[in-house]
């Protein structure tokens, strides 16, 4: 094993014990990027010089014997729609396509702070638009287990640099899935916290609780590890809650994680959430998946909350969130702009008032539905995105088993559904489909129920792990070294 390969716990414990030099865990992850990169094409922006300075210092100061952070000397990827003082930064956008930030935004701040090295920048769809990561300016991600496939999105780069080892940890953001979507597909954990839990100071509508900041890694440890850094009552967020000299969010709330005992929970197992647009295929496998699971809990029926209102609500909150931040750019610089923002800008002026009061009181209404349901319910199973991974060629999926598709993002319904009513979820690799690409469990959890879902994401992962059909799936590294570079591709570069 690599060190690059190594949990991000395990390197930290490496470190701390001088038996492993940050150094020597940056340079393993830099010749892992170098080895794979140009078949997927997952880290775009590279920091490799102020890195370098960065695990020199680190092992400094483990020799020096000072305190070090829970993050001390590990590398972490940052999804290219956070700003990274003096990294080019561009959110997948021809407009900033030499953008270079002035300072971090917090959630990088915060990586810094507890000793993480920004090792460079992890590919995203146009300002997280669309669930496929392609874009005009880096071009398009490649799934690790076929790179002609999709990686989803809109954290696609960060699921594949963590799924080939070219980081332990990295960061991503979700508003229909997207800390969850390319986990799915990838094989990592993504997890979507309670909005405000990890603070935004660049969110543009403060109090829309749809886009949320979160962690991402290999395994549910390594990624309570990094959200005990990352989350915090931060007054930047208006959505970060807090009592006035009280600290409410704490690192120990998250990490370590306490056992729990599966026994004594009560489940409810769904396909489609009564909903969603799921593939046949994968609602058989998540059968498959949790057969073997059910005998494991206090109770586990098959039942769904109510998300009546989902697919209009979702679509009308989203578009007014695409008009406050692109409305502008679209009306002044149009063909510079891509198919996906233009499209949600245009539906969203298209909205009337009564449109938006409409969607937010469906979205209170499935809210108080889902409150109703969870107080007889611990935690809701369902599959983690409703279709096996697809060709990156296809922008996004216009049918699903010969029906079509609302709109570009209808696919994401089991991941905009709970987004919808602001409870946590995380998407836990389950082995493979019959297609051979990775299965995501969606785990959804009660309202602010972000460490129980931690909790029993860690107890499903240990039981799930020695059994090779439900353990976490691996890429075949080999395969991807010798592979061609995925800029040769036809329709590597653009929008669609």
């Amino acid at each position: 094993m690599e060190p690059c390969d190594l949990s991000a716990i395990e390197a930290r414990r490496l470190i701390g014990t001088k038996q492993l030099s940050a150094v020597d865990l940056l340079e393993s992850c830099i010749a892992r990027i170098e080895a794979v990169d140009h078949a997927v094409n997952a880290m775009v922006a590279r920091d490799f010089t102020r890195a370098r300075a960065a695990a020199q210092a680190a092992d400094r100061a483990v020799a020096a014997g000072g305190k070090l952070g829970p993050l001390h000397g590990l590398p972490v990827g940052i999804k290219d729609l956070e700003d990274v003082g003096g990294l080019r930064t561009t959110y997948g956008s021809p407009l900033f396509r030499d953008h270079v930030p002035a300072k971090d935004e917090r959630i990088v701040a915060a990586i810094r702070a507890a000793g993480g090295i920004v090792i460079g920048k992890t590919n995203t769809p146009e300002w997280g638009a669309g669930a496929n990561t392609r874009n005009a300016v880096y071009g398009v991600t490649g799934n690790p287990f076929d790179p002609t496939r999709s990686a989803a999105g809109s954290s696609g780069g960060s699921a594949v640099a963590l799924a080939t080892g070219m980081a332990p940890l990295c960061t991503g953001s979700d508003t229909g899935g997207s800390l969850r979507n390319p986990a799915s597909f990838c094989g990592i954990v993504g997890f979507r916290p309670t909005p405000g839990l990890v603070p935004s100071d660049r969110r543009g509508l403060g109090w829309s609780g749809l886009p949320v900041l979160g962690p991402m890694a290999r395994t549910v440890a390594d990624l309570a590890l990094m959200l005990s850094v990352i989350a915090g009552d931060d007054g930047c967020d208006p959505l970060a809650t807090t009592v006035h000299g009280a600290a409410i969010r704490r690192p120990a709330d998250f990490y370590p994680l306490a056992p729990i005992d599966l026994a004594g929970l009560r489940v409810a197992l769904t396909p489609d959430l009564g909903f969603a647009p799921t593939e046949r295929h994968i609602a058989e496998i998540f059968a498959e998946k949790t057969a073997g699971l059910r005998g494991a809990f206090a109770t586990a029926r098959d039942d769904t909350p109510d998300c009546s209102g989902a697919d209009r609500a979702f679509e009308v909150l989203r578009a007014v969130n695409f008009v406050a931040a692109h409305a502008k750019r679209v009306a002044e610089t149009p063909d510079m702009v891509g198919p996906n923002v233009r499209a949600n800008v245009a539906e969203g002026l298209g909205y009337t008032v009564a449109d938006v009061a409409e969607a937010e009181l469906l979205q209170t209404a499935l809210y108080r539905r889902w409150q109703d349901f969870f107080r007889d319910t611990d935690i809701v199973l369902a599959p983690s995105i409703t279709i096996s991974p697809r060709p990156w060629r296809e922008l996004y999926p216009a049918e699903i088993d010969g029906r079509k598709t609302r709109t570009y993002f209808h696919w994401l319904a089991l991941a905009y559904a709970p987004t919808l009513a602001g409870h946590p979820a995380l998407s836990l690799p389950v082995g493979r489909d019959r297609a051979g690409m990775p299965f995501g469990l969606q785990i959804i959890g009660p309202r602010g129920g972000d460490a129980l879902v931690l909790r029993v994401a860690a107890a499903l992962e240990a039981r799930l792990a020695a059994d090779p059909t439900t353990a976490r799936p691996v890429p075949d590294l080999a395969a991807l070294r010798a592979a061609a570079p995925i800029a040769e591709a036809e329709g590597f570069l653009g929008f669609d």
